[in-house]
């Protein structure tokens, strides 16, 4: 199923080769979105423009208040965000995280024009799936804005 969003294409499920750099044991939700851009940046670029290099007080309370994420505190070249970084590669970056009842990867690419990003999430206990349904609502609408914000700061220079 695909959705169309201004300059934005949310897609409900991610690619096989997204999903291949993903290394949960199993995945339980995805989804992606992507934004055409003429902005040329890293995937690393991306995501700290996206999230900083620590979580923001908003991003504390949904991470670690609601989802019970781990989070580090201090900036790190090994952290975006309050978030591990899992993995990178020429054109991708994974932030991974986890609860007690649930592990999260976010994969980045930049490729030709293009930022996707792709959530995933395994459910290591029940409670992760009463909670996140309702919050993936909220997830799909801020995750288009989160994107356009990040270009707009790219193309800023912060």
């Amino acid at each position: 199923m695909t959705e169309t969003l201004h300059d934005t294409v949310v897609l409900r499920s991610p690619t096989a080769s997204a999903r291949a750099l993903v290394p949960l044991p199993r995945i339980h939700y995805a989804d992606r979105c992507t934004l055409v851009t003429d902005v040329v940046a890293t995937p690393e670029q991306w995501v700290r423009a996206m999230f900083g290099d620590v979580p923001s007080a908003a991003e504390r309370f949904i991470w670690r208040g609601l989802l019970g994420f781990r989070l580090t505190r201090g900036p790190s070249p090994d952290t975006v965000g309050g978030w591990r970084v899992g993995g990178r590669g020429g054109d991708w970056i994974r932030l991974e995280t986890s609860s007690r009842s649930l592990r999260a990867a976010m994969l980045v690419q930049a490729v030709a024009g293009r930022v996707t990003w792709t959530t995933c999430l395994h459910h290591d206990r029940a409670w992760s799936r009463v909670v996140w349904p309702p919050l993936s609502a909220v997830h799909r609408r801020l995750v288009p804005r989160v994107l356009r914000e990040a270009d707009g700061r790219l193309r800023r220079g912060r």
